[in-house]
């Protein structure tokens, strides 16, 4: 995968999807920092997922940024996104793999240099570390620290994503310690102070 400095957000959903957001993600593509969308929506059902990832795959093309499933292979498939992210909870690499062939899979390795050496063994296309900092997006039940970043980078070349409580006053730390993007979400969407283009225009 190639890796555009300028362009290290990888950027993901809110949990539900209003019909402003698409207008709002457009104006958030537009300032060119995305890299990878990724949809996550742990509520909506297969058709409602379907009917979404189709508006946003197109608006994901336009603007040449990966399009990321999170969890569902089979929806990735029925989409033909750019790729599946996978959980530890998931279905395993290998089957994934079979399903979507050489589409994009990233895995989430929590803290964990040896679930990353397994990750890195099974052929992953990057590996996601976190949490960071705390979220309001996710209850943290795994603490990662920029020695977690330094350990993985010792051990693969492979592209690394650091998730977790990401705002525009700690992100620089992280991509100093050779995280190449940063998983971003409830700064963008649920930020109470800026509007969305206003909070990603905060990273620099």
């Amino acid at each position: 995968m190639k890796i555009n400095k300028k362009k290290f957000i990888y950027l993901i959903s809110p949990l539900t999807i209003k019909n402003s957001f698409y207008s709002d993600l457009i104006k958030v593509f537009k300032t060119n920092k995305i890299s990878f969308f990724q949809l996550r929506l742990k509520k909506e059902n297969f058709k409602n997922k379907l009917i979404i990832g189709k508006k946003i795959k197109k608006i994901c093309k336009n603007f040449n940024v990966k399009f990321i499933i999170n969890d569902d292979v089979f929806l990735t498939k029925k989409l033909k996104a750019d790729g599946c992210h996978l959980g530890q909870k998931d279905m395993s690499i290998s089957d994934a793999r079979k399903l979507i062939g050489n589409k994009i899979i990233g895995v989430t390795c929590h803290n964990s240099i040896k679930l990353a050496k397994v990750a890195v063994r099974n052929k992953v296309d990057y590996l996601a570390f976190g949490a960071f900092n705390s979220s309001k997006t996710k209850k943290i039940k795994y603490k990662a620290s920029v020695n977690t970043l330094k350990k993985a980078r010792s051990i693969t070349n492979k592209p690394i994503v650091a998730i977790g409580g990401i705002n525009s006053n700690n992100y620089q730390k992280l991509l100093l310690n050779k995280a190449n993007f940063l998983a971003i979400s409830g700064y963008i969407w649920k930020n109470k102070k800026n509007k969305p283009i206003e909070a990603i225009n905060k990273f620099i």
